[in-house]
């Protein structure tokens, strides 16, 4: 695994946090290091002892956010509850993660291209692991009789799409609530895979 250096200091949270807002609101080529230290009134000089270039930056923010995400999906997933109970706590709390961190969320799910090949991949073996949270869910409720998706992986494409992009739309004039919002993706979620 790469590693960044100092990423863990307040200085750094605060250059990541920048960058966050900036690559959300003008995209990753739209922003450069010296518009990020100039949100923080610093010299792009001094964010190099913590992020040797923008790239290091966006693979700290994606690892960042996908770490969380997956965390947060497998603090819900209780393997022990029906593959509903299952499939409504991780879809409540993937949505509700992509809204609270919309900002955070848009740049992990589509700033990706920036990153280098090795970033990537590392990053993508990530986005794996979040799938298989949602696929190990949806086979076994397929499996146990309790869903009836004919193509588990269509539905699993399906759902990660739905609460992934939360992030490009939320807040919007309906849906200023995360969990309203993750409850009610949960609903929706839950109707996609059970037979009527």
């Amino acid at each position: 695994m790469t590693s960044t250096r100092g990423t863990d200091s307040v200085a750094a949270e605060r250059i990541r946090n920048a960058a966050i807002a900036s690559f959300a609101e003008v995209g990753y080529g739209g922003t450069s290091t010296r518009q990020i230290a100039k949100r923080l009134n610093m010299s792009a000089a001094a964010m190099y002892p913590h992020y040797r270039s923008k790239e290091e930056l966006l693979y700290a923010i994606a690892l960042e956010g996908h770490r969380g995400v997956l965390a947060a999906l497998r603090a819900v997933d209780d393997d022990t509850q029906p593959a509903g109970e299952r499939l409504r706590a991780v879809v409540s709390e993937f949505t509700r993660w992509q809204a609270r961190h919309h900002d955070h969320a848009k740049v992990v799910q589509y700033e990706l291209h920036g990153l280098t090949r090795a970033h990537y991949r590392e990053i993508a073996a990530i986005r794996r692991e979040t799938t298989e949270v949602l696929t190990v869910i949806v086979r076994h409720g397929v499996a146990s009789g309790e869903f009836d998706a004919t193509e588990p992986d269509d539905a699993v494409l399906a759902l990660s799409s739905l609460c992934v992009d939360v992030c490009r739309w939320f807040p919007s004039r309906t849906h200023r609530d995360p969990v309203a919002l993750g409850r009610a993706y949960a609903d929706l979620a839950v109707r996609m895979v059970r037979s009527v």
